[in-house]
């Protein structure tokens, strides 16, 4: 007798009790993100294969985590810069009362610090959601926040709306907790199913983002738990530095964002195509930003060792040397010789340097291509080793 195939739906039905039935779809085009799946494994593999030394990894930690925190937040409405950002996760910690921006910014903080990714060379596990995790995110993430409908970590029970006109029009997620329940309860028996397991971390993600946003369990802080159970089911995969910037990206198109949230939730057969385009396009600008960040920081230690080995040799002089130093720090910068004793970045240098000698200075990095005339002066050349 032979062999029947089974087919497996791609849509699964959840009956509630007073918002009528909740579909989680992973029914999209395949053909319409394909592409981009192929580009981004390729894209991620030449990432892992770059030389990063432990100080510039931790240093792009920082700076990614500072740029996520900043991005998930500002798409919350939360008008603090991405400087004060930075200032606020970097004092140190302590029991104070804040504004709710800041108050914000330091959950956030302490929320990205749950989700790290597991330790280089570690071997990868199976991540499955669990709903004790979506809520302790969601604790830490609105703690100390008055909210005057909202408790940190407990499913609301009151009507909410999402979206305006300008995005697609306004949404309506379940509205009580009798809904919500068990919608979280067959949510994550879905995200963790064979099935979805089987599309692979990259849609596994994607599909987790959506669909909590789709339920909207949490009277405040929806938005970032959604964005946050993604990073954390690509960072147990082994997505090293993508997921987390993956919100900078999001605030970067928020219109998009929002757009492809509406569009999708108004598909036709529960397709889920929109949002799948929109995350993979995110994933791509993220994957290329970081290796643009590495590759620079790989060509600024190269023009490290080629300064110190010109000095060395006596092509330059240690002044000249110092120069580029400087400059190395402040790309792009344009220098015009009355800048030298002027600028207070230069100034230190050029203090007891008469005007000629300055002159010939500039001359002899010109020379040997490691600075370049542009229209408002002289600017350090970073492709001098091409």
């Amino acid at each position: 007798m032979a062999d029947k195939t089974v087919d497996i739906p791609l849509v699964s039905k959840v009956m509630t009790f007073k918002s009528g039935k909740i579909a989680f779809s992973r029914s999209y085009r395949r053909e319409a993100v394909v592409e981009d799946l192929v580009r981004f494994g390729a894209l991620f593999h030449a990432l892992a294969a770059l030389p990063i030394v432990p100080g510039l990894a931790a240093q792009l930690d920082t700076d990614l985590i500072r740029r996520s925190i900043f991005g998930t937040a500002a798409i919350e409405g939360n008008t603090l810069s991405e400087e004060e950002v930075g200032e606020i996760l970097a004092a140190p910690a302590g029991k104070t009362l804040r504004a709710r921006a800041e108050q914000e910014i330091v959950n956030l903080g302490k929320a990205y610090r749950l989700i790290a990714p597991p330790p280089p060379g570690k071997p990868r596990e199976l991540y499955l959601v669990t709903e004790q995790f979506i809520r302790e995110l969601n604790r830490i993430i609105t703690a100390d926040i008055i909210h005057k409908d909202h408790t940190p970590g407990q499913y609301r029970n009151h009507k909410v709306e999402v979206g305006n006109a300008d995005h697609g029009g306004k949404y309506v997620p379940p509205k009580i907790l009798a809904d919500i329940q068990p919608l979280m309860t067959a949510f994550v028996d879905w995200i963790n199913s064979e099935e979805v397991l089987g599309e692979g971390p990259l849609v596994r993600a994607a599909l987790a983002h959506y669909h909590l946003g789709l339920i909207h369990p949490f009277g405040d802080g929806n938005g970032r738990t959604a964005r946050l159970v993604e990073a954390v089911i690509l960072h147990q995969a082994g997505y090293r530095y993508v997921p987390v910037l993956m919100s900078n990206f999001y605030y970067k198109n928020i219109d998009d964002y929002y757009i492809a949230f509406r569009e999708t939730e108004k598909a036709p057969d529960f397709d889920v195509t929109a949002f799948m385009k929109y995350f993979m396009r995110v994933l791509l600008l993220s994957v290329t930003d970081i290796q643009d960040r590495i590759h620079w920081n790989i060509r600024i230690m190269a023009l490290r060792h080629l300064y110190d080995a010109y000095v060395q040799n006596k092509t330059i002089t240690r002044r000249q040397h110092d120069l580029l130093h400087v400059l190395l720090q402040h790309p792009g910068k344009a220098l015009t010789l009355k800048d030298l004793h002027l600028d207070p970045l230069c100034a230190p240098l050029y203090r007891a340097v008469s005007e000629k000698t300055a002159r010939r200075d500039l001359a002899r990095l010109q020379e040997l291509q490691l600075m370049l005339e542009r229209e408002k002066g002289l600017v350090l050349n970073p492709f001098v080793l091409e």
